[in-house]
């Protein structure tokens, strides 16, 4: 009975390879889809912070020309767009609007009496048009705030008394400076307001603020701080619902900053509210505007083209420099890395991009997506199962009909749960899959003709990388299309459990080497036969390169993996050869090492444990994929150039193993003697 239920399950294989090929068929229309929402936008918004602007103008002899000049030059040098923050009365004082007193300043300057029991602050607007400008806007603010507010007069100027204190004054958020976003509006430049949730919302208020941004040509909002608008009253009043409200009305989306530590709380649902008319925004910080041109540019250029950024923004503050004993700015460094000599325009137009307004991927959706992921999904769930077949072939049927009544189940309960799960598990299983059987291969390759020509040897190591990886890049399909979402493109929605990837398929392979090689099945004998198994020096030496190679590769792991100079070198020159850089430990690393590895244990069985390393090339090809906010074109690119560098470079190992087992066999007789 046993053997008849095995024969059934292994025996099934060729049914599941078949609803494999069914999944992948159907993966085609959603992966079109894809690709077709990542084309759809090529518009690049460059946004300067004019808030760090206003304070390196304010360490100037003249501030206004001085702002002026930089201006023009920003404007020049293709910045687009000017990021303007809620105002302050700080803010208005350094653009010279308008001047704060406290009550000891009053009693100063009229030469009386502090008042004993007011702390109140008294504002002076610096001309009458200023004073029309900002009276209205000072007085509903506070209002709002429920800050009484008087008129005051000081030598024949407009001036307002705020009956609370200079302190809070300066904390309360007004709306951005109308004055300065009409000179940057007439000086060609878009507007990006910025705002926080620091007071209580007030749909009102909100309603004015986004009729006045609309008017102003104001198309996408970036919030200031760690949640959006009407986050801390959406308990209570629902305000994210009616936030979203006026952004529909007034059509007006979001930016998203990238690889923030975590992300702003309610964007998600605010997202959702407003059909996810979100843009990626890359912000470099005030002290990387520093750093050196080209790596600037390169920053720049690698956010739009790799990670599907449209807004690239820009940060820049004053600085004490003491060996120059002056104050000085990144501007000329920033404008130099658009420019010459760094060329970031120009190279992101090379690839496309164009600057403009940044605008949301128009998503394309076709009407057979629904149908077409559920049957990826049966695909995906058939090639887990062969993977479990191989290692436990008594559960294959099992497996395969938990895996679909589970699915179920969590499609209805969680469908997100869901597709994470099954597209994770489907990215370990095709690298898996892949080196199971290319170890399956050598063993019997090895054992049919242990002494081939070492030219045989080399076409059987160069096939067997072909099919290894073909197999390995089964899984992209189904990654992409359980994962076909705005929301993972935006990264509003993380795909999780990646770093599992990163280590599964290793361990995987390891355990098929040591337990079911030769057999294809295990016991409890394989694992006494391990334990005294004599140590060898191609043991240590192998054990040795096994050690260097994961350490080297859990180095470069994650997003803090260091990177060596020569890699930099490598990485620029195919940046700037093909365009596209693909993957180090890839080309560099898991595929030469795995040629090297077929092609000397054909020979030497026991070489067969460097295929454990060099799996990491295979679960790298899918890992791309895995990064969704990368467009799949360019994770394909890169994937296939990878391939085709690490054949070059493993064609070279297998030259200098050639030489290096010629030497041993030259020298090691002489050894012995």
């Amino acid at each position: 009975m046993r053997q008849k239920w095995l024969y059934w399950n292994t025996a099934s294989r060729k049914w599941l390879w078949i609803v494999v090929i069914i999944g992948l068929i159907a993966s085609i229309p959603v992966i079109s889809d894809r690709v077709q929402t990542e084309s759809s936008t090529k518009k690049v918004e460059l946004v300067f912070n004019y808030r760090g602007l206003l304070d390196i103008s304010a360490y100037q002899a003249h501030p206004q020309d001085f702002m002026n000049e930089q201006l023009t030059r920003l404007k020049d040098a293709g910045v687009t767009t000017m990021a303007v923050f809620e105002s302050t009365l700080e803010e208005l004082k350094k653009s010279r609007r308008l001047m704060v007193y406290n009550g000891q300043d009053i009693a100063n300057m009229t030469q009386n009496v502090i008042p004993s029991n007011d702390n109140y602050t008294y504002v002076l607007f610096t001309n009458e048009e200023n004073a029309q400008t900002y009276i209205p806007i000072i007085e509903q603010t506070f209002a709002d705030r429920e800050i009484p507010v008087v008129p005051w007069e000081y030598e024949g100027r407009s001036g307002l008394i705020l009956q609370t204190s200079p302190e809070n004054a300066n904390m309360q958020p007004l709306q951005p400076d109308p004055v300065a976003v009409k000179m940057l509006r007439d000086k060609g430049f878009y507007i990006l307001p910025r705002i926080a949730d620091s007071v209580p919302y007030n749909q009102e208020s909100m309603e004015r603020l986004l009729t006045f941004f609309e008017e102003n040509g104001v198309k996408r909002i970036l919030f200031d701080g760690d949640a959006v608008k009407g986050y801390n009253d959406n308990a209570e009043m629902k305000s994210l619902d009616m936030f979203a409200q006026l952004l529909n009305k007034h059509h007006i989306g979001l930016a998203a900053i990238e690889n923030l530590k975590k992300p702003q709380s309610g964007f998600e649902t605010l997202s959702y509210k407003i059909d996810y008319n979100v843009t990626r925004l890359y912000s470099l910080s005030d002290g990387d505007a520093n750093l050196d041109v080209d790596t600037i540019a390169d920053r720049f250029v690698l956010a739009t083209k790799d990670r599907n950024i449209r807004m690239l923004y820009m940060n820049a503050a004053p600085s004490r420099n003491t060996a120059k004993a002056m104050i000085t700015n990144p501007i000329d460094n920033l404008i130099n890395s658009l420019g010459e000599p760094g060329h970031a325009i120009e190279r992101m137009g090379k690839h496309g991009y164009e600057l403009g307004q940044a605008e949301a991927f128009t998503v394309k959706d076709s009407s057979i997506q629904r149908y077409a992921k559920l049957v990826a999904l049966i695909g995906a769930i058939a090639m887990i199962t062969i993977m479990v077949s191989y290692f436990v072939p008594l559960l294959t049927l099992l497996v395969f009909a938990l895996a679909l009544v589970g699915s179920a189940g969590l499609f209805l309960l969680k469908p997100t749960l869901l597709e994470q799960g099954i597209a994770l598990l489907v990215a370990i299983s095709a690298p898996t899959i892949a080196m199971v059987l290319a170890v399956r291969t050598v063993n019997y390759q090895q054992q049919r003709q242990p002494d081939a020509p070492a030219g045989r040897r080399l076409a059987q190591t160069i096939f067997l990388y072909v099919r290894t990886s073909i197999l390995s890049f089964l899984a992209v399909p189904f990654v992409i299309a359980l994962l076909n979402s705005i929301t993972y493109s935006l990264v509003i929605n993380q795909f999780r459990g990646v770093s599992l990837l990163h280590f599964a398929p290793m361990g995987l392979v390891a355990i098929y080497i040591l337990f079911y090689r030769g057999s294809g099945t295990f016991s409890i004998k394989q694992i006494k036969d391990i334990l005294r198994t004599p140590i060898n020096v191609l043991m240590v030496v192998l054990a040795l390169v096994a050690a260097v190679v994961g350490y080297y590769y859990l180095s470069r792991t994650g997003n803090s993996g260091s990177v060596t100079p020569f890699e930099m070198f490598l990485r620029t020159t195919l940046e700037d050869t093909f365009g596209v850089r693909p993957r180090f430990k890839e080309f560099m690393l898991g595929h030469p090492l795995f040629i090297v590895g077929v092609f000397a244990a054909l020979k030497y069985r026991k070489v067969i444990f460097v295929l454990i390393i060099a799996a990491i090339g295979q679960l790298s090809m899918v890992d791309t994929f895995a990064h969704i906010h990368t467009p799949a074109v360019l994770s394909l690119i890169r994937g296939v150039m990878g391939l085709g560098l690490g054949l070059i470079f493993g064609i070279i190992a297998v030259g200098v193993w050639q030489v290096a087992e010629g030497c041993w066999k030259k020298w090691s007789p002489l050894l012995k003697s």
